[in-house]
């Protein structure tokens, strides 16, 4: 059963075109698709999967999970999750949707 924390995640349209995006790292750039972004105990996250130059995953267990902030005009930014604890809920969270709309067969 959904908890009242938690948001219907991004994409709501499973015909949505795929959203890059490109975040700095340290030492280089990294090209990533948009999985989702979604609600959880009033803090918004985004899941990024990195992708190679044709927007192919690179690894299709890889993801990236960060905090995701919008400023009062409204353009996007992300932010390091904070905690041990707080990745884990989130982490499990995205774990749950992950497996409700991607069944393994």
């Amino acid at each position: 059963m959904p908890d009242k924390n938690m948001s219907t995640p991004f994409p709501a349209d499973e015909n949505d075109d795929d959203v890059m995006v490109t975040i700095e790292l340290e030492d280089r750039d990294l090209d990533c698709e948009i999985l989702t972004i979604f609600t959880l105990n009033s803090q918004d996250y985004i899941v990024l999967m990195p992708v190679d130059e044709h927007g192919d995953p690179v690894d299709d267990s890889m993801v990236y999970i960060y905090r995701y902030l919008e400023d009062a005009d409204g353009s996007p930014a992300i932010d390091n999750i904070q905690t041990d604890e707080e990745y884990e809920k989130v982490n499990h969270y995205f774990t749950q949707l992950a497996d409700r709309d991607y069944p393994r067969s």
